[in-house]
C-alpha cells in the first residue's frame, strides 16, 4: 500500500502521469467494465414476452444475437471512446496537453479487454432468463480478476492492466499479448453463447 501511494505521488506531479493513473488504471477500467456487463446482461432472453416474440421472428438466434452483441459493443465503444476525448480538449483550459493519441491507444485497450466481461454475461445471459444471475456472476468473476491481478508481475498480463494500457503509458509499447488474448477469450465466450442460443428450447 505504501508503495502504492508513492507512486501515485509520484505520478501525480505530471498531467499525462495524474491522468493515467486515476483515469485510466482506475476510473475508466471500472466503469467500462460495469457497463460492458450491464449491457451484457440485457440479452435476448428475459421473462417477458417481448422476448419470446423477438425469437419467434423469421430469422435464425445466431443472426438475432450477433445483431445484439454488435448494437451492444457499438455501445461499449462509445462509452469508452467520448468521455477520453475530453481530456485533451479541455487540457487547454488549465494550461496543459494531452496526446490524442495516448487517447486513442487508450481506448483501444480498455475496450479490447472490457468485451471480455461484455461477452461472458452475454453467454450467462443465455443460460438464465433472468438478469440478476448473470448480472451477479459477471461482476463477482471480474472482482476476482482484479484481486488475482497482482498475482502476475508483468504489466501486460491481466485484463485490468491491458484496459489501463499500462506499457504504452511506460514505454509507449502496445500490450499485444493481452489486446490478442482478450479478443480470442472474448471470440470463444460468444462462441458458446450462440451455441447455447441455439440449443435452448423455449
Amino acid at each position: 500500500l505504501g508503495r502504492q501511494i508513492r507512486e501515485g505521488l509520484e505520478l501525480a506531479r505530471t498531467f499525462p502521469g495524474y491522468v493515467w493513473s486515476s483515469w485510466y488504471r482506475q476510473d475508466l477500467p471500472r466503469l467500462a467494465t460495469l457497463f460492458a456487463i450491464l449491457l451484457g446482461t440485457a440479452g435476448l432472453l428475459s421473462e417477458s414476452n417481448g422476448a419470446l416474440f423477438t425469437l419467434s421472428l423469421p430469422l435464425s438466434r445466431r443472426r438475432l444475437l450477433d445483431v445484439r452483441a454488435a448494437a451492444g459493443a457499438v455501445e461499449l465503444f462509445i462509452l469508452t471512446f467520448v468521455p477520453s476525448f475530453l481530456i485533451p480538449l479541455l487540457a487547454p483550459s488549465i494550461g496543459a496537453r494531452y496526446s490524442m493519441a495516448s487517447v486513442f491507444v487508450h481506448g483501444i485497450c480498455t475496450f479490447v479487454a472490457a468485451t471480455v466481461f461484455f461477452s461472458l454475461a452475454l453467454l450467462l445471459s443465455t443460460v438464465w432468463s433472468d438478469i440478476w444471475r448473470p448480472l451477479l456472476i459477471a461482476l463477482g468473476a471480474a472482482i476476482v480478476a482484479r484481486i488475482m491481478e497482482p498475482l502476475f508481475p508483468s504489466p501486460g498480463i491481466g485484463f485490468f492492466r491491458v484496459m489501463s494500457g499500462e506499457t504504452w503509458f511506460r514505454s509507449g509499447q502496445w500490450p499485444w499479448g493481452g489486446l490478442l488474448a482478450s479478443a480470442a477469450f472474448s471470440a470463444v465466450l460468444y462462441a458458446f453463447a450462440a451455441r447455447n442460443l441455439a440449443r435452448r428450447d423455449f
